[in-house]
């Protein structure tokens, strides 16, 4: 089925698009209705917006995952389903590292851009580590927001947005309405474009453990039974301790 843009012409592309990149809704930009996904600003199919994402995640330079709360801490049993999955996508990108956003409270100037991102000032994270794609999951969306303007603005990243919810017009690409079942969609995608002659640019290498990912034990393996964040040692209360205490050295 062909699906025509409900939206205006202007394209969401990786930046640097500057200081104040205009917001992509007020651009004409419209989110994407069940079956469907962004590509660029475009309405196409969820197949479309997947396999752009895949390929950039594959083909483009320290490709990342962006975890946010409602993946890391298995709120509900809804959340805890999402995190197997969340490791086959993982396990299916060469050379991939897992960086979480598992607090919005703002850290800078405190902030490790190898440990976390930071909504506040997600660019740092992205710059440090040179991330030319990245996935938004488990965020938000209204920090979700803020962090892909940010990041559109100030670097050349391509970012994806699996969204639970309504989607992302900042994100390069974006789907709504991700569970389980999309997400495991997506790691069968990036099994299918290597299979149809996509090279990955890391091929061969595993995930790349970085920041509290290591003290999590994240190196593949989706832990516990439930197979939750939570259960991989990234304890709630643990990490919450840590960002506290730079908090609170910051503090007036």
């Amino acid at each position: 089925m062909v699906m025509m843009n409900r939206g205006a012409v202007y394209e969401v592309l990786p930046g640097p698009e500057g200081i104040l990149p205009p917001a992509a809704t007020v651009m004409g930009v419209c989110l994407p209705e069940e079956g469907e996904g962004l590509l660029h600003g475009r309405i196409v199919s969820e197949e479309e917006a997947m396999r752009s994402a895949a390929i950039a995640m594959l083909t483009r330079r320290n490709p990342t995952l962006f975890p946010g709360p409602l993946m890391l801490w298995g709120w509900t049993e809804h959340t805890r389903d999402k995190s197997a999955p969340f490791f086959e996508v993982a396990r299916e990108i060469p050379g991939v590292r897992i960086i979480p956003m598992p607090d919005y409270r703002p850290i800078y100037p405190k902030i490790d851009p190898e440990a976390v991102i930071n909504p506040c000032h997600p660019n740092l994270t992205i710059w440090h580590n040179k991330i030319e794609a990245c996935v938004l999951i488990g965020v938000h969306c209204h920090f979700a927001n803020v962090t892909l303007k940010i990041i559109r603005g100030g670097t050349n990243c391509f970012t994806i947005a699996l969204c639970a919810e309504a989607g992302h017009e900042d994100a390069m690409s974006s789907v709504p309405n991700v569970g389980a079942e999309k997400i495991a969609r997506f790691a069968e995608i990036l099994r299918l474009v290597k299979k149809e002659g996509v090279k990955p640019l890391y091929a061969g290498q595993g995930i790349i453990p970085s920041g509290w990912a290591q003290v999590a034990s994240l190196g593949g393996s989706a832990g516990g039974q439930n197979g939750a964040f939570v259960d991989n040692g990234l304890s709630h209360h643990g990490l919450s301790h840590d960002l506290e205490h730079g908090l609170d050295e910051n503090e007036e």
